[in-house]
């Protein structure tokens, strides 16, 4: 990633519906330089557009983070079953007291009893689990999770 990339994606944090023309003359450099650029930094993962919602702008939406405790160093496997179940947004191997940390988002109480009670009890290994809910964030927007994965 250059200078060049560094500054389409600026562009783009600060208006998502830029067009590759108004790069263009904001970054002085041709239309098309814009559009390769972006189709390869997609390609290669580096960047995903996509739209983003403010988790607080729902009346009984939860968001939190779980801290979880593993029997066995299984973090790959685990980890990847933590992230197929509805409402987790991110999973991660982290230091720490726990071993791994998952973001969640639900819209409702009993959304987040289900996680916590029949969606990681059913998840073999985890040892110890400790529940965050975020009161407030400043900056925080989230991708929506979908009804059903």
């Amino acid at each position: 990633m250059d200078t060049l990339d560094r500054k389409i994606i600026r562009e783009l944090q600060n208006n998502g519906k830029a067009t590759s023309k108004e790069l263009e003359k904001r970054l002085k450099v041709s239309d098309g330089t814009i559009r390769f650029r972006m189709k390869r930094m997609v390609k290669q993962k580096l960047v995903r557009i996509t739209a983003l919602v403010n988790p607080f702008s729902f009346t009984d939406g939860i968001l939190g983070f779980v801290g979880m405790e593993l029997e066995k160093r299984t973090h790959q496997k685990t980890m990847e079953k933590i992230s197929n179940i509805n409402g987790v947004l991110t999973v991660c191997n982290v230091t720490g007291r726990f071993d791994l940390l998952a973001e969640f988002f639900f819209e409702s109480r009993q959304e987040l009893k289900k996680f916590l009670i029949e969606d990681l009890s059913k998840i073999a290994g985890i040892n110890r689990t400790e529940t965050y809910i975020i009161l407030d964030a400043i900056n925080k927007w989230i991708e929506l999770p979908e009804l059903n994965k």
